[in-house]
């Protein structure tokens, strides 16, 4: 099976991070569940949380960190 995508709910800035100086929500890589957050779109002063939505064995990122994205846009792909 193909890795799935993930997409962005919005369109604005995207950041792994919760913080500067904290760590990414998830590393390349990790495994992750439907619930999971991968990260962060500021939209307009506002930050909304981008959920995986599927489960997988390892996430890879395809928009760096603080990266304008589109809304649709896919920001990272799960491998089942």
């Amino acid at each position: 099976m193909s890795a799935q995508p993930i997409r962005s709910p919005l369109p604005g800035i995207f950041y792994r991070r919760p913080a500067p100086d904290a760590a990414p929500f998830k590393e390349d890589g990790a495994a992750v569940a439907v619930a999971d957050v991968v990260g962060l779109i500021e939209v307009m002063k506002s930050f909304h949380q981008v959920p995986a939505g599927i489960a997988g064995s390892s996430i890879t990122f395809l928009i760096d960190n603080e990266e304008p994205v589109m809304a649709g846009q896919v920001i990272a792909e799960v491998k089942p």
